[in-house]
């Protein structure tokens, strides 16, 4: 049985899951799931990412998580009980993943794997945070520190949200203020670019903790083959010196640690390294010593008898290289240290040389590994640390401290070390013939020769011992050995004891001891008590021998230890001095109880010299602060010692002097010691009576600063105002303890007197010297510090009661230059918000008056707004905070009752600065006032939000008018308008935006009925309600709240915090509106813009409840007007405005037509209008709306595309032009869209279609000097002058079109102008520009364009497309294929019809995209021009290809039985031709076909069509060789008649024969009689056309190539004897019938067939469109049929055809049909001259497209085309019977490879 499931709520899948049980749920391994039931090892519920599906799953297959559920009933929300940064963790990563991989759709591949890196990076962060019991509590700060860094890093490359965190977790809103909120994000923002640019050290030394550094030595690899000691330390190489105790690890001779304990883990960690430290140039030293013989090569057998230490070698790691490395890495990392060996004379500095990287002066032993080193970094407390890392507290890791103090010496800090640093040494030879090798022994002794046991540490690690030796330098008088020791001397056993060293020559020679030459030695304090001081010291050396004893330390210790103590000492029997040597050490103390300054000694020792205490007090100034804060405890047990003593007496100078060292502690060197002051003041502080003289020195003061002149020392007093009164309540605290409470009343009398003292002070408002003033500064600035102090002695009401009549006294002080006493005194009161005592509710009834009146003040003169806002900011967080516990409706009506009003004028002042400043200087002035803008709007949101009925009510009435109230509303509304149109708020900080919006939302629900209540009816005002709509359309308009732009879970979890804000909003506005009546008049047309811009939000329900107001508008203006054309005109130019801009969707189309009723109680627009006087003329309009919107959003979908979709957008902007030019009439929308239209052609090089573009402007505009305004881009001038600037443009454009035909009639109708004005310049200027134009025709080459029959077919294409068909004139040499892929890039998702049948309704109504091309051939209109043989080529290739609507494509076929010996008989023709709606070229490529005409010819008539094409073709080459010059290449004239001669003769035109001239057929065919005689008097004509070329051939043929015209002659012979019963001589008399098109015909060839003729037949049932699965080329192939005239023109020399040209003068053709065109109303037809064209040579187009006639079939071997001289070279020709063959074109085909013989 199911049972509804109490604490499993909540799983993941551990398993993927896919069962075909009915009921079961999907599950993919991670997927979260939501339990609802539970039944027999069966879980019921449904996926997190499927809400709706519910099914059930195993429990086996689930991992049970725990949770809590937040909400009870059906909307109940489970929530994991998790770690809020992995629950951040987790979603994140859901929401990353869609964006992921839209970054490789996107070709953001860089950034595609930095997010899969940090991706990776994140789960196994988050792997981690989940098993966080085994992570110390700072590597879980440190591990969420990294998880929220890379979370910021990838939301802010993925343009996602800033996320506001609170200790790494993402905050609530709805638990803290909007101020608090605020300076969250300003928190994240901050880290987020710290983040970015952080160099990791950086970032690690700003953090506020201790750094600890661990360093594992693990192995020395170096072989030495005796016992080492490797010391390592920390060392600044800036600063040249350790800052480290020294880490001592002892080895023996195999390089394993001596100390069998320690084998495994020779560890140290460097402690209390400071944010400074890690800013140091630091660097890892390790010196080995080793211990053995004197010279490692010694060769003496057996084992040394002296063991001397040895310097080895020195290795160096720089911490600047392995920082970064160590602090991101939670464990440990292992480094290399390279030992260096160098002279030993060098050895005090190696490490120096290493790291300056002197090379010379150190060198690698040979198999250098050196020391293998694991370094980790650790930060925090020690003792922490130590508590949470056990291993810390073992034995085997030994602690390394800082040379000197840390930052902080708290008391119960116990510490007496000296540092003493072996430095160097200057010895006699004494005999010898080398030099000594010397060493140094060392012994800490008391004064009576004793040694001191265990005081010398060599360093961490091992234990301490009595006696140290130095490591030997050989054969060196001048040892420099800087040989660092720790002394740990107990503080009892300092004073008396003394230093000595005894130096010994160690000799190689010797078997026995080391000799004893001389000692030096150094007292450790001196007579006057302090310690040896921190420097060098040059110690005298004194002779001796190995005899010599001392057992008598007296004897030399009577003597001068160095230069300074010359004339304490006496000559000496004993120890003679050697004058010639001597000894430096170097001595650093670091002692918490010892010191080496006078006066601080003579303080601590007061009671030996009582007398003096008066000097010794006032000495205390002189002593250094270092010292002070060394030994702050006991200084301050001495002063309260002395207070005891004699307060009568020493009362004010102990006074002045704990002020000095209060003070002391303010300096930012020393600030880090005031936590040593307070641990001071509450465990170890014991005045009990000291209370009573701090306050009367203190009271004394505050009243001697009216009087005193000098003010230094009171302002010091006040300045350390915080701690006196904690000594003062510490010390009451001590005597009430030990007096049960004795003398209340005096101390409660003397802290009021003290009181009324410090309102004395700050109440002097003109005071006697201006140095009063900075007391008063100092005494404000330290007032609300002793706040927490008063209230562990007083009530919170009387510590508020204080507060309150202190600053109710501040004056209004006088300004002084370079100081604010306003900022002063706010700077008091921010303190005093900031206090504890203001988080009590009783408090702040008593202090919010006083701090809202002085908040008021200056904000009312907009001084000092960024502490304003500080200010307002703490008020609303401790409000925000309060008001989750209690009520603060009192609190927040005396905000609001004071701060509203001010505050909203001090935003709207900010924010107008800010825009003036925006436009005066730009972007950056507005970034300045950025984020006091935001702080002062969130403060006033925080203040909104805290308001309820109730405040509003009370505002409302506290107004005195209406005018006062008007003011009022129309600020408010004001600053709402500014803060969605300013963005105060950046785009990413969407929780700060969203709660924004919320609020305003709230607030002017709130305020509309007031709106309401005042002004309506008699008292509308319209300004008020304009700005109540202008908000209204920007808010439901805001970017942040357009649901339909989020992620589905950014979009899930908004809705259910907010709902949808854009459709309440719309209720409020629609509400509105419907309580205006009849002044509704007063917002059209103004706000029918605004209101349209609404609809376009793509959401229904806000749309629908927006259709009444549309129709309301109309009603209202055909009451007033009897039309509404001010309506449908601004919804007409507004309408395209904002789609233009990208808003709408395709639902939007149906807004306007919708016949049902939509939403609620409102119908849609039509069924309003149905019911109107006026529904004709409103159902047009809104007839006219809807197809403007289909058109503008098909032209906003294209506007977003790329730009290689150029045929989508000219051809939306074509159809949107034609609609405002034909349908709504709307010019100067109609000249914008031109324009538009223009400049893409221009920018794709389309400068024909651009001039024709721009043409339309032109026509528009009438030579009259009529005065124009300024429009677009043109300036305001005459529309004269402006035509003629479009004028001068079109030729231009034209001229860069190589269209110069169109260009001339244009310099003509200018040419007219400038004559009627007798601007004969200008006339001139453009005379030479028509005759340019005209040599251009001839000279230049032009290519001839290839046209495309395009078709789109179903309903998923744009409006203008859909289920039409189009002819696009293709690009400069783009064929078939090409023109394919261009527009399968366009339209991506479309598929390729593969036949050019008409596709079936099916098709045409799916919801899919087909497309449908192929290539189509012209049919010029032209005819007169190309009938006539004396025009150019040039001339009639133009006509042929422009000007053109016409266009055809041919499919051969067979009617009837198929006559399998001459197929001829049988082939038919389907000949269908498309008329175009306007001719190309136009203002577009490409346009839509108007109808279609299909017709069947038949084989006679194709037969007829064939043969009259090739004798046309025959025609134009002859005539071209006979102008060319004799010399010139004649391949293509030999080629051509080879081909025609060898067809003929191979069965060609026999098969004509064979097929029409049979009787059978003339008999069966009375009607074709006249095309028969017309057939056979073609035959005749080609014979005699072929015998003319070939004595042309003769004439001009080369005599190598006479063998090829003897064949042709012969086959000639042949080719006339096979038509023998030719044509008689009245069928030669049969008039030449004049074929439409000179075009030849194609068809494409399959199965192989004879030579039949000038046709190639299909083989029957073959499939003629050649559909095959062909992977090489393109589905679809050219039918496009070129014509005769490609014949290489450009073989032509300019001097021939200038000759020719100019004896030609021809009429112009027809005028051509263009929309909107009048191009050539102004010409006369009677003068219009023909325009030469001169065309490309055929050498510029390629070769291997099968649709080319035979002429362009002409190919080099290569299968490439060439220009060479204007002459094209042939070197293969083709077989004889191709030239011959011209077959009909049929679309698609596949292609004729190069070479591929068609027989």
């Amino acid at each position: 049985m199911w049972t509804l499931t109490d604490d499993e709520k909540l799983g993941v899948a551990i398993f993927t899951f896919r069962s075909c049980v009915p009921h079961t749920l999907t599950l993919e391994l991670g997927e979260t799931v939501h339990i609802v039931e539970k039944c027999d090892g069966w879980f019921r519920g449904f996926s997190s990412r499927r809400s709706n599906i519910k099914g059930i799953f195993p429990c086996s297959y689930i991992h049970l998580k725990k949770c809590t559920v937040t909400t009870k009933g059906p909307d109940k929300v489970v929530v994991p009980v998790e770690d809020g940064v992995v629950i951040e963790v987790t979603s994140t990563l859901r929401e990353w993943a869609s964006l992921w991989k839209q970054l490789y759709v996107r070709h953001k591949v860089d950034l595609f794997f930095k997010v899969a890196h940090v991706m990776s990076e994140l789960m196994e962060l988050r792997r981690q945070l989940t098993e966080a019991s085994q992570l110390t509590q700072q590597q879980k700060r440190d591990l969420k520190r990294h998880v929220t860094a890379r979370l910021d890093w990838g939301n802010e490359h993925l343009g996602l949200d800033l996320v506001p965190r609170k200790e790494f977790e993402m905050v609530d809103e709805n638990q803290i203020s909007v101020s608090d909120l605020y300076k969250l994000h300003l928190s994240s923002r901050n880290n987020v670019q710290q983040n970015s640019q952080k160099n990791g050290v950086g970032d690690l030394c700003r953090l506020p903790v201790a750094h600890h550094l661990l360093i594992n030595l693990k192995s020395f690899t170096n072989n030495i083959g005796e016992d080492s000691d490797v010391f390592i330390w920390l060392y600044d190489s800036r600063e040249g010196k350790s800052i480290s105790e020294k880490f001592l690890v002892r080895l023996n001779k195999n390089g394993g640690a001596k100390n069998p304990e320690k084998l495994d883990r020779l560890w140290a960690l460097f402690t209390d390294l400071s944010n400074k430290d890690m800013k140091r140039e630091l660097h890892i030293v390790a010196q080995v010593i080793r211990t053995g013989r004197m010279l490692p090569n010694d060769h003496k057998k057996g084992p040394p008898h002296v063991r001397y230490r040895r310097p080895y070698g020195c290795g160096v790691l720089a911490m600047c290289d392995v920082l970064q490395t160590i602090s991101e890495l939670k464990e440990e990392r292992d480094f290399v240290l390279k030992v260096y060996m160098c002279n030993e004379s060098e050895w005090y500095q190696i490490h120096e040389n290493i790291i300056r990287k002197s090379s010379t002066k150190y060198s690698a032993p040979g198999n250098n590994y050196g020391l293998i080193i694991s370094l980790q970094l650790l930060h925090g407390d020690l003792e922490e640390l130590r508590r949470e890392n056990k291993w810390l507290l073992s034995g085997s890791v030994a602690v390394t401290r800082k040379l000197g103090f840390p930052d902080v010496i708290m008391p119960g800090d116990m510490r007496n070390d000296l540092y003493l640093t072996l430095e160097r040494g200057e010895f006699e030879r004494g005999g010898k013939s080398v030099p000594k090798n010397i060493e140094v022994a060392l012994y800490v002794l008391y004064a009576d020769g004793e040694i001191v046991q265990d005081c010398i540490n060599l360093g961490c690690g091992e234990t301490n011992v009595s006696e140290h030796r130095s490591f030997v330098l050989y054969h060196n008088n001048s040892p420099r050995w800087s040989e660092a020791i720790k002394l740990p001397i107990p503080i009892d056993q300092f004073r008396g004891s003394h230093l000595r060293f005894e130096f010994r020559h160690c000799s190689t020679k010797d078997k026995g001891d080391k000799k004893l030459f001389g000692f030096s030695f150094t007292p450790l304090m001196r007579d006057d008590g302090t310690t040896l001081s921190d420097q060098s010291h040059e110690l005298f050396v004194y002779k001796c021998d190995e005899n010599t004893t001392f057992c008598n330390p007296s004897l030399y210790l009577a003597l001068a230890c160095c230069k300074d103590h010359l004339n304490l000492g006496g000559p000496s029997v004993a120890f003679q001095r050697s004058t010639r040597e001597t000894f430096w050490i170097c001595t650093q103390l670091s002692s918490t109880k010892l010191t080496q300054n006078v006066d601080l000694l003579a303080l601590l020792k007061w009671k030996t010299h009582p007398d003096r205490v008066g000097d010794i007090l006032s000495r205390l100034r002189h002593v250094s602060g270092e010292e002070i804060v060394k030994f702050l405890q006991d200084i301050l047990d001495t002063l309260f010692n002395i207070l005891d003593d004699n307060t009568d007496k020493y009362g004010p100078l102990v006074f002045q002097s704990l002020v000095f060292v209060i003070n002391l502690l303010r300096d930012g060197k020393y600030f880090h010691f005031r936590a040593v002051m307070d641990t001071y003041i509450h465990k170890h502080f014991a005045g009990a009576l000291a209370y009573k003289e701090l306050i009367r020195c203190l009271k004394w003061s505050m009243e001697r600063s009216a009087e005193a002149t000098r003010q230094d020392h009171i302002q010091d007093v006040m300045l350390a105002l915080e701690y006196l009164f904690k000594f003062i309540v510490q010390s009451r605290s001590l005597y009430s303890r030990a007096t049960c409470g004795m003398e209340e009343d005096q101390f409660r009398r003397s802290i009021q007197e003290l009181f009324q003292s410090i309102r004395f002070v700050v109440s002097l408002d003109r005071p006697t010297c201006e140095t009063v003033i900075f007391t008063q500064v100092a005494v404000l600035n330290s007032f609300p510090a002793i706040f927490d102090e008063l209230l562990h002695m007083f009530s919170v009401q009387e510590v508020a009661e204080f507060v309150r009549s202190t600053l109710v006294s501040l004056p209004s002080m006088p300004e002084i230059p370079g100081l604010s006493m306003g900022a002063v005194k706010l700077q008091s009161i921010a303190r005093t918000v900031d206090s504890r005592l203001f988080s009590f509710q009783e408090s702040r009834q008593i202090l919010l008056p006083v701090v809202l009146h002085h908040l008021h003040l200056h904000l009312k003169h907009q001084k000092e707004l960024i502490m304003c806002s500080g200010v307002l900011t703490s008020l609303f967080s401790i409000i925000k905070s309060s008001s989750l516990d209690a009520s603060v409706q009192e609190e927040v009506d005396m905000i609001v009752e004071s701060l509203l009003d001010v505050l909203l004028q001090t935003l709207l002042s900010i924010m107008s600065k800010s825009q003036s400043q925006e436009a005066v200087r730009g972007h950056r002035c507005l970034q300045c006032t950025a984020e006091i803008s935001g702080e002062f709007v969130s403060c006033l949101l925080s203040l909104l939000r805290h308001m309820t009925d109730v405040h509003f009510q009370h505002l409302m009435e506290n107004f005195q008018s209406k005018e006062v109230l008007k003011e009022f509303v129309m600020k408010i509304w004001c600053v709402f308008r500014n803060l969605m149109k300013l963005s105060i708020f950046p785009r990413d900080w969407n929780v700060m935006r969203l709660l924004t919006s919320h609020i305003i939302l709230t607030t002017v629900k709130h305020l509309a009925p007031f709106q309401l209540k005042n002004f309506v009816g008699a008292d509308f005002d319209f300004k008020v309600w304009s700005s109540y709509f202008s908000l209204a359309v920007l808010y439901i308009n805001q970017p942040s709240l357009q649901l339909e732009n989020m992620t589905p879970s950014k979009r899930r979890k908004v809705f259910n915090k907010y709902g949808d804000m854009r459709v309440t909003m719309t209720y409020e506005l629609f509400s509105m509106w419907q309580n205006l009546s009849e002044n509704k008049i007063h917002f059209i047309p103004g706000m029918i813009g605004p209101f349209l811009g609404v609809t376009l939000v793509p959401e229904v329900e806000v749309r629908n409840i927006m259709i009444p107001i549309f129709h309301d508008m109309m009603d209202w203006e055909q009451r007033k007007n009897g039309n509404f054309k001010q309506v449908e005109a601004e919804l007409i130019d507004k309408l395209d405005s904002l789609v233009s801009e990208g808003k709408g969707d395709e639902n939007y189309r149906e807004l306007f037509t919708l016949l049902t009723q939509l939403f609620g109680p409102y119908p849609s627009l039509l069924e309003k209008i149905e019911q109107e006087t006026w529904r004709e003329t409103g159902n047009s309009f809104v007839t006219s709306v809807t197809r403007l919107m289909e058109r503008l959003l098909d032209y906003r979908d294209c506007a977003k595309g790329d730009e290689i979709i150029e045929n989508k957008k000219m051809g939306c902007t074509v159809n949107l032009l034609n609609f405002y030019k034909s349908e709504i009439n709307k010019e100067e929308m109609y000249i914008r869209y031109i324009h538009k239209l223009c400049d893409m052609h221009l920018q794709a090089e389309n400068y024909t279609e651009a001039a024709f573009t721009l043409l339309l402007y032109w026509e528009l505009l009438h030579w009259d000097e009529r005065p124009i305004k300024d429009f677009l881009h043109y300036p305001a001038q005459s529309e004269w002058h402006r035509k003629e600037a479009l004028c001068r443009k079109l030729i231009h454009y034209f001229n860069k079109g190589k269209c110069w035909e169109f260009g001339i009639p244009l310099c003509r109708e200018l040419a007219f102008q400038y004559e009627s004005l007798y601007d004969y310049p200008s006339l001139s200027w453009i005379r030479k520009l028509e005759a340019a134009y005209f040599d251009h025709i001839m000279e230049h080459q032009r290519l001839e364009p290839e046209f495309f029959r395009v078709g789109f077919y179903g309903r998923k294409f744009p409006f203008f497309l859909r289920n039409k068909e189009f002819v696009c004139r293709g690009h400069d040499y783009e064929r078939l294929e090409a023109f394919q892929q261009r527009m399968l890039g366009e339209f991506p998702q479309a598929i390729a019809m593969q036949h050019p049948n008409q596709p079936d309704e099916a098709i045409r109504q799916c919801d899919a995209q087909y497309i449908q091309i192929y290539a189509v051939t012209p049919v010029p209109e032209a005819l007169g021009i190309l009938q006539l043989d004396r025009v150019p080529e040039q001339i009639k290739s133009f006509y042929r290809f422009n000007n053109v609507r016409r266009f055809r494509y041919d499919r051969p076929f067979h009617k009837g039985p198929k006559d399998r010996d001459n197929e001829f008989k049988s082939l038919w023709i389907e000949r269908t031709t498309l008329i175009l709606a306007h001719p190309l070229p136009g203002i577009s490529r490409w346009f839509e076909v108007e109808r279609r005409e299909l017709v069947e010819l038949s084989p006679l008539e194709n037969a007829v069509s064939v043969v009259e094409s090739k004798n046309r073709e025959l025609r134009t080459l002859i005539t071209y060789y006979q102008l060319k010059h004799p010399h010139n290449n004649i391949n293509l004239l030999s080629m051509t008649l080879n081909g025609v001669v060898d067809a003929a003769v191979n069965g060609g035109i026999t098969r004509y024969q064979e097929a029409f001239f049979d009787n059978d057929y003339i008999s069966n065919h009375h009607q074709d009689i006249d095309k028969i005689t017309q057939l056979k008097h073609l035959m005749q004509e080609q014979v005699d056309t072929l015998e003319s070329g070939l004595a042309l051939h003769d004439r001009l043929v080369h005599p190598e190539m006479r063998p090829l015209h003897k064949k042709l002659m012969d086959q000639f012979h042949v080719m006339k004897s096979s038509l023998g019963h030719g044509p008689t001589t009245s069928d030669q008399a049969y008039p030449t019938r004049q074929i439409v098109s000179p075009e030849g015909f194609k068809v494409h060839r399959h199965s192989d067939v004879g030579n039949a003729g000038n046709l190639l037949i299909l083989a029957e049932n073959e499939d003629f469109f050649g559909i095959q699965a062909n992977h090489s080329s393109s589905n679809f192939s050219s039918n496009h049929s070129a014509s005769s005239h490609l014949i290489a023109s450009s073989l032509w020399t300019n001097k021939e055809k200038s000759r020719n040209n100019r004896e030609m003068m021809m009429l112009l053709p027809p005028l051509r049909e263009r929309p909107n065109s009048i191009m050539y109303q102004n010409l006369s037809e009677s003068v219009q001259r023909p325009f030469l064209h001169h065309l490309n040579s055929p050498a510029c187009k390629p070769r291997s497209d099968p649709n080319l006639s035979f002429t362009e079939k002409v190919v080099s071997t290569s299968s490439s085309w060439s220009l060479d001289s204007g002459t094209r070279e042939v070197v293969t020709v083709l077989p004889a019977h191709i030239a011959s063959i011209s077959a009909p074109p049929v679309p698609p085909r596949s292609a004729v490879q190069h070479g591929q013989s068609l027989s």
